[in-house]
């Protein structure tokens, strides 16, 4: 059976462009074969504050020294929410445009799952690995206006760029994209182009 992973970045839920898209396209692949799908709503999700001791224990980790009673109990919540997070096969991630980059739950989950040791690691004969290696990504982007090549308004997508680099770091390889622009203007349309493209 393949282990799905979809994690759900915005608050607007039914009226959301990139949920309606990635919501079609797990229809799709759910008359593909055997396929069980856990799905994360990062806007009811315990998201624990990468505060001082996580911050510390995340040193630690690095530097190989150390940590204190209060640094490895933090550590251990990152530790539980990075388990959950790899045990998958595929990932879906449907994404919304903010301020021309990603939803600050989002980025909040990524700082958390993003840990030495645990998605990536570093020598200094190899330089920086990805550990989630073996794993593949299928990202459904939205956003209200057009970002795309051609448009003149490339350099303002820092939401494509962003996500892409993050899961390369952490070792995938295999990321397929789609993409529900001008969402503002054409919601209809830009919805039913996002599956063809």
């Amino acid at each position: 059976m393949k282990k799905i992973l979809y994690i759900e970045s915005s608050p607007r839920k039914d009226r959301s462009h990139s949920i309606n898209v990635t919501n079609k396209y797990i229809e799709k692949i759910k008359a593909s074969g055997d396929i069980e799908i856990k799905k994360i709503d990062l806007w009811n999700y315990d998201l624990p504050e990468f505060d001082g001791d996580m911050l510390n224990a995340k040193y630690a980790a690095i530097s190989g020294s150390e940590a204190s009673a209060p640094e490895n109990n933090a550590w251990a919540k990152v530790i539980e929410i990075f388990n959950e997070f790899q045990d998958a096969d595929h990932y879906i991630f449907s994404v919304p445009m903010w301020n021309f980059s990603i939803p600050y739950k989002l980025k909040h989950y990524i700082d958390i799952v993003t840990q030495p040791g645990l998605s990536w690691s570093y020598s200094p004969e190899d330089g920086y690995s990805g550990l989630m290696t073996g794993k593949e990504a299928t990202v459904i982007y939205a956003s209200g206006d057009g970002y795309g090549e051609g448009t003149g308004f490339e350099s303002y997508d820092l939401q494509k760029p962003y996500v892409t680099l993050w899961l390369t770091f952490i070792g995938f390889e295999k990321i397929e994209s789609f993409i529900a622009d001008r969402t503002l203007f054409e919601p209809e349309e830009s919805e039913a182009r996002a599956l063809k493209s």
